[in-house]
């Protein structure tokens, strides 16, 4: 009998991926496997594609993928879960037609969300940051940078009853933090004005809370200027590229709290994304203005460089697996 096959993409050297023919993986015991429709890009998934010195090719099938959505295809033995039944993976290969899950990394997706794309792990990601941040009611917070988290999470802050400041290089993503709940918008483009620009929008309190979501050094030098006294920094961006350098003497100066708020308790993980797929099925958070680009699993390379790239108008890139473009 031959073995089934499927697509997966292969990261083959830097900047380099291949649409490979593997044989579709069997569940064992305590296995779930998914027939997966989409897979979300991630920011992170941007510097092991261009190559770190510690990389080795070629990659896993279907690795990099962390943002799965699809449909329970096959369960091992001692799962009870029921093949059919629409989930959301918090499994790691999913650039790929088929991946394999343990059943507590799989979310029962909600009936409202029947048929539309719900990469989990990110929505997830900015319900933990929100929570670490604890926003309170009228308080000012600063978000950097309103790409997808950052969007999201400024979303949560004015629902919580926070006032937003959101600060953007790019128009487009200063008009969405305007529509997620934004009071005011400021673009990122110099250093000192946008710190003048806060301290007059706070009457030169600066903000009790800054979330940084875009994972560089600039932006967590501006976040250090912008957290007023007692207040609280929250480092939302995913800091992979190397060592960062921080001003320990304005944060012993101002005494704020520094939290990394990327959660690795995998109990912590899937509860954000349970909350996260419960706000979209509510409308209380909207996914579509979200995921703005959409690629087949054979342009995946692309779909990376526009990650990279961010051209006007994008947030969140997507991965179809039904359609190869």
């Amino acid at each position: 009998m031959t073995a089934r096959t499927m697509h997966a993409a292969v990261l083959t050297g830097p900047g380099t991926i291949e649409l490979a023919r593997v044989p579709v993986p069997e569940p064992g015991p305590g296995q779930v496997r998914v027939a997966l429709e989409g897979c979300g890009v991630c920011a992170s998934n941007v510097e092991p594609w261009l190559g770190q010195p510690w990389s080795t090719w070629p990659g896993e099938p279907g690795g990099l993928g962390h943002e799965g959505w699809g449909t329970i295809d096959a369960v091992g033995d001692g799962v009870d879960l029921v093949p059919g039944t629409r989930v959301a993976t918090l499994s790691g290969r999913s650039f790929a037609e088929y991946d394999l899950a343990a059943p507590e990394q799989l979310i029962a997706l909600p009936e409202p969300l029947d048929g539309q794309p719900f990469p989990a792990e990110p929505f997830g990601c900015a319900v933990n940051v929100a929570a670490r941040a604890d926003f309170q009611p009228r308080q000012w917070v600063a978000v950097i940078g309103a790409g997808f988290i950052g969007a999201v999470v400024t979303r949560l802050a004015a629902q919580a009853g926070a006032r937003v400041i959101a600060i953007s290089r790019r128009a487009s993503s200063r008009a969405l933090a305007r529509t997620m709940g934004a009071e005011v918008t400021v673009a990122m483009d110099d250093h000192w004005r946008i710190i003048e620009a806060v301290r007059t929008i706070t009457g030169d309190e600066l903000c009790p809370r800054v979330v940084e979501c875009v994972g560089a050094q600039w932006p967590l030098d501006l976040a250090t200027e912008l957290v007023g006294f007692g207040g609280r920094l929250v480092v939302a961006g995913y800091h992979q590229d190397g060592p960062r350098q921080v001003n320990m003497q304005a944060w012993n100066w101002k005494g704020i709290d520094v939290i990394n708020a990327h959660e690795r308790d995998p109990a912590v993980q899937r509860r954000g994304a349970e909350r996260a797929a419960e706000a979209v099925a509510s409308g209380e958070i909207a996914a579509e203005p979200l995921l703005t680009h959409r690629f087949g699993l054979d342009r995946l390379g692309e779909a990376l460089a526009a990650t990279r790239d961010k051209p006007e108008g994008f947030v969140k890139a997507i991965v179809d697996l039904g359609v190869m473009l």
